[in-house]
């Protein structure tokens, strides 16, 4: 395809919006790597500047997705065509731009000023090998419109609306989400990509939004922010392109600068450095799935995929004292083990939430009580709303309980687990009654108060086991343990009786209000963050409130903190603290 052959068939629209998930995909690595090597005590500034770059790239990225779901496309992210090695060329564009992964500096500046530089006024739209990424956007405009016009904007934008992601699922940037559903909206889409890198009416330096950090100033567009950085000053009103900025000094301390080799390559296989760079390809790569999955009907998953990329800066600095650096090498899903298939499971992520997938229904249960308080029996809600693959908080500080909504990157949540488990048939205690024989583990209970009961908790009952109605009372409340922590047999030795749950996640409410687990039912599979499985059982119980010492599992130490659904404050995302770098 020559660099001026209108895009003239639906196919290849969706080939070219691909292409431009993939463009704006590219950016994110070069400008991760600048970010990450700024020391932001010493160079607030530039940290804030890349920093916001790098937020609205992700914007952009968003926005070309929204255009593909909108034609009747399917974004792809999660592909080894999205990390090839660096230094590498800007996919289907100019041959001579290569895009690196260096500190910040002047070869930063300088590779990220070719990447954003406007179009020269009057310059043709490029489908292909295009010279600016405005002239690429052009070509896209233009065959939008020569569809629209041969096709109709019905036959054109025949895409599920319900995949659309939109302002309700991103944060951290003044920019807009458009969510697309014909012509204007994706006209308004472009729009602000090419605004928001070239500059208003691609004239000005301005890109029409208000700086996110400082409300008091107009922003300029990423090209010129980066000459803000190389001249050392802002623009202010009354500049232009060529006057370049006159306004206020801004100050770049080189000595606040982490050294990170150019383009690193993997390390010696076993070293401790070579495993710093696995595991970051890791977490990287589990942003490229859950953007892919929220892209492709899983909306609310765009908050989580964000959130997760908090995670990539600590273990970017990590490499970096280490005098190494991130390679952003593909992990293939087999090797991730979590993210493979669509069969029903609950991913632990690092430090974040969990990830349930294949439609486990969601739905709550209230516990009733006596009004002594004493535990009864559980009344099941009416089902949740959800997509077929959603997270929910692991944290307890979400403002979308008992989803994620990402906030457990804004406070530094540490999820560390606890080291896994032996099996429930090796730390079982067993207490003989009369027709019945109770298994319990006492590392399971999360204190529901089954076992208590208003005289006389299960351990003293069994010896009264040979009425049977002792016996039935002492089966039914051990059926109503969420966690399984008792079971029971007939007989020692003999096979567990357990109750016949659906598979399904429980959101549980405890007496008085009180937030509970989650209660994980059917055997649905459960996998730690390191990959290795819980024990698969009938019943199971996740500690949601963020405190339990034997994650991910409960604790009951939710009932010691009082913990509530009611949303906790927290920094505001569009402050400084809330920011990605």
């Amino acid at each position: 395809m020559s660099r001026e052959a209108r895009i003239g068939t639906l196919d290849s629209l969706r080939e070219h919006l691909q292409w431009a998930i993939e463009l704006e995909h590219a950016t994110l690595p070069p400008y991760l790597c600048a970010l990450y090597s700024l020391d932001r005590e010493r160079n607030p500034e530039a940290a804030e500047i890349v920093g916001s770059v790098f937020v609205e790239e992700m914007l952009h990225l968003a926005l070309a997705a929204n255009l593909l779901n909108a034609v009747g496309g399917r974004p792809l992210l999660d592909s080894p065509r999205m990390l090839p090695p660096h230094p590498r060329r800007l996919p289907h564009g100019d041959r001579s731009l290569e895009l690196s992964l260096v500190p910040f500096g002047a070869d930063a500046l300088e590779m990220f000023l070719r990447l954003e530089r406007p179009a020269p006024p009057g310059a043709a739209p490029e489908g292909d090998d295009y010279e600016t990424i405005g002239q690429f956007y052009a070509a896209i405009e233009q065959g939008l419109r020569h569809l629209c016009d041969r096709l109709g904007e019905r036959e054109v934008f025949s895409g599920d609306p319900a995949r659309q992601v939109h302002a309700g699922h991103f944060r951290h940037t003044a920019g807009r989400l458009v969510a697309v559903h014909d012509l204007k909206s994706a006209l308004a889409a472009l729009e602000e990509i090419v605004e928001q890198g070239e500059g208003n009416s691609h004239g000005e330096v301005w890109d029409g939004d208000k700086d996110v950090f400082h409300p008091e100033r107009d922003e300029v567009a990423h090209y010129y922010r980066f000459q803000e950085l190389r001249s050392g000053r802002r623009y202010q009103r009354g500049d232009t392109p060529e006057t370049g900025p006159t306004g206020e000094p801004i100050l770049v301390d080189p000595a606040g600068v982490r050294p990170m080799p150019p383009n690193p390559r993997p390390a010696e296989p076993g070293s401790a450095t070579r495993r710093a760079q696995e595991e970051f390809d890791h977490t990287y790569c589990a942003v490229l799935h859950l953007l892919e999955r929220a892209f492709n009907g899983n909306p609310r998953l765009l908050a989580v995929a964000t959130g997760t990329m908090y995670a990539l800066k600590a273990q970017a600095l990590a490499l970096m004292e280490a005098g190494a650096g991130p390679t952003f090498g593909y992990v293939a899903p087999e090797r991730r083990r979590w993210s493979v298939g669509d069969e029903r499971r609950i991913v632990v992520l690092r430090d974040g939430p969990y990830v349930v997938y294949g439609g486990v229904p969601l739905r709550r249960k209230r516990k009733i009580v006596s009004s002594g308080n004493d535990a009864l029996t559980w009344q099941t809600g009416e089902p949740l709303e959800t997509e077929e693959t959603y997270a929910l908080c692991r944290c307890g500080h979400s403002g979308a309980k008992p989803f994620c909504d990402g906030t457990h990157a804004l406070i530094g949540f540490d999820g560390t687990e606890s080291p896994v488990m032996r099996p429930y048939q090796e730390l079982q205690h067993v207490h003989d009654g009369v027709g019945i024989s109770a298994q319990r583990v006492g590392e399971l209970c999360i204190h529901a108060a089954f076992c208590i009961g208003r005289t006389r908790p299960i351990a003293a009952m069994l010896a009264d086991t040979g009425d049977s109605d002792v016996r039935s009372n002492v089966m039914g409340r051990i059926d109503h343990c969420p966690s399984g922590s008792y079971s029971y047999a007939l007989e020692r030795g003999g096979e567990t009786i357990e109750p016949d749950l659906p598979q399904a996640v429980s959101v549980l409410e405890e007496e008085d209000g009180l937030a509970s687990a989650l209660w994980v039912t059917g055997k649905v599979p459960v996998m730690r963050s390191d990959g290795r499985p819980l024990e698969t059982r009938n019943r199971m119980t996740l500690c949601r409130c963020g405190h339990s010492g034997n994650k991910p599992l409960c604790d009951g130490t939710h009932r010691e903190i009082g913990f509530r659904e009611e949303p906790s404050p927290i920094t505001n995302p569009t402050t400084r603290e809330g920011t990605i770098s």
